[in-house]
């Protein structure tokens, strides 16, 4: 008797713990604007740098913690691995650029329409690059988001470009990543020590130039500089819990999580919302609301497996 309860009481710890571990990643990065904004007056290049910095010896830390030396050390003996990591790293490093860049000029409501429209890249990208078939339900999803940033195009009479270098260069970040055999927090290690000579070397520049805040501009702001890693770091790793954890259709709701917050944060530092903004951001939640309800679709008509 006991024996039987106990696999479905550990399911369920193993369920609760990744849906913990998802909505504080997401939340985490959906938070993300405030932390940057208490990072003024650190220029996005110099925050982006010391984010790149810090994370190699918090990165470090945590593979410890987690054991993860020998698959880390492992992935940096393949030049075909880290090859393709050193890719990801230079698209991660232009995501980071813009979205702080974006979240520094005023642009939170664009970084968020970035990260709502991501889903919808993915979804173009496997239809380009790999192949795949669009469902009536994906159709008409990307038609609307088009037909969304359109609007906002010409009614707002700036093309949202952040919103777009944001959702292509994740997604090809998350394309690189999913077809390179490593894992999550073993692959941001390599990619953010590939990075760390420029990011120093740049750090060097601002403080022969005199223009380093670091050191600069009292404890407080060295403190949140440092706090960098973590902030990178931290998500990532509930990330990573939560993805063994969780299926990707749960996954695929929690992600909007993300984007929402930030969402917010953009009225509530007082970014323009016109017409154009509004019609634009319900096409695209019309959209991804159609994809997501396509989703949990295809997944209730996948055969269950033949308990053994």
């Amino acid at each position: 008797m006991s024996e039987q309860t106990a696999t479905p009481n550990a399911a369920n710890a193993e369920l609760r713990l990744g849906l913990i571990c998802g909505v504080a990643a997401y939340a985490l990065w959906g938070l993300f604007p405030l932390y940057i904004k208490s990072l003024a007056p650190a220029a996005p290049t110099e925050i982006v740098a010391q984010r790149i910095l810090w994370s190699v010896p918090f990165g470090a830390f945590i593979l410890s913690l987690r054991g993860q030396w020998r698959e880390t050390l492992a992935a940096a003996r393949s030049p075909r691995i880290v090859g393709w990591l050193a890719l990801a790293a230079i698209l991660i490093a232009v995501n980071w650029l813009v979205y702080v860049w974006a979240v520094a000029n005023d642009r939170v409501l664009q970084a968020s329409l970035g990260y709502y429209i991501n889903p919808l890249i993915f979804i173009a990208t496997g239809v380009f690059v790999l192949k795949e078939q669009l469902s009536k339900a994906q159709i008409i999803a990307v038609v609307l988001a088009a037909i969304g940033v359109s609007v906002l195009t010409f009614g707002a009479g700036v093309f949202p470009w952040p919103s777009f270098i944001l959702a292509v260069s994740f997604t090809a970040y998350g394309y690189v990543r999913k077809t390179t055999p490593v894992g999550a927090m073993p692959g941001l290690f390599i990619e953010t020590v590939l990075l760390s000579p420029f990011a120093l070397l740049f750090l060097m520049h601002l403080q022969s130039q005199g223009s380093l805040t670091l050191g600069h501009h009292g404890l407080k702001l060295d403190i949140l500089l440092f706090l960098a890693g973590p902030a990178t770091v931290v998500p990532l790793v509930l990330f990573a819990l939560a993805a063994r954890r969780l299926s990707l259709t749960v996954i695929g709701f929690l992600q909007y999580i993300g984007p929402t917050g930030q969402f917010f944060l953009g009225l509530y530092y007082g970014e323009k919302f016109t017409l154009a903004h509004a019609i634009c951001f319900g096409l695209i939640w019309t959209a991804l609301a159609l994809i997501s309800v396509d989703a949990i679709r295809r997944n209730r008509k996948q055969p269950k497996p033949i308990a053994g």
